[in-house]
């Protein structure tokens, strides 16, 4: 008997949005009914062919800061229940590392990230669109301190990207791919009414094991 075809969900939003917890709320509970979970920010180009000083100018909230292509692809993959090597990306460096991460196949695909609605062919292959939206006040805060905290840069670096590209990208790309989305979640994580219906709505799918 042929298996079902994996449930793929995209959860997009603005860099700071609560992507993240609402993709953690669901994974925690689905984690032993087979949940995987593909990062778009993953899927940054690779660089290493660029000098350092290239590198450092690279604009990663315009959407062909991705490679989009080998993310559609490693999708395609998993959906015919085949494992792939998910790529990992070195920040320190700006670049891809030469490290990957084995996928293997589950029931239900997540697929996280700011622009993971932009591109039709990758909306395409979702069954259910999320946005998370959240102000601009708390998104930036946010990535305040993800940036200082886990990618060691200084305040002032982060304040000045946010100024000069993250919100002009947003406002301009990130945004607009809200009109795709089927459910749109205000307040990310905090917000467990909405949470909570696509829970329920995810284990309907799985526990009567038909497709959307």
């Amino acid at each position: 008997m042929k298996s079902r075809k994996p449930l793929v969900i995209g959860i997009a939003g603005g860099s700071g949005s609560g992507k993240t917890s609402v993709t953690n709320s669901i994974y925690d509970v689905f984690k032993e009914h087979s949940v995987v979970v593909i990062e778009q920010d993953y899927y940054y180009k690779d660089q290493s062919h660029l000098e350092f000083e290239e590198r450092l100018k690279t604009n990663y909230d315009h959407p062909l800061a991705f490679d989009t292509d080998l993310l559609i692809h490693h999708v395609e993959t998993l959906i015919d229940r085949k494992l792939v090597e998910k790529p990992v990306y070195n920040y320190t460096l700006h670049t891809r590392s030469e490290e990957t991460i084995i996928i293997e196949p589950k029931d239900v695909i997540i697929l996280e990230g700011i622009l993971v609605l932009e591109d039709a062919r990758l909306r395409d292959l979702m069954d259910i669109k999320l946005f998370v939206d959240t102000d601009g006040d708390l998104r930036i805060i946010r990535r305040i301190m993800r940036d200082i905290n886990e990618r060691g840069r200084t305040i002032d670096s982060v304040i000045e990207q946010y100024l000069s590209v993250v919100r002009p990208m947003h406002n301009q790309f990130i945004e607009p791919t809200k009109r795709y989305a089927d459910i749109i979640i205000p307040e990310g994580g905090h917000n467990e009414v909405a949470i909570d219906l696509m829970v329920t709505k995810i284990k309907t799918i799985l526990e009567s094991g038909t497709e959307l």
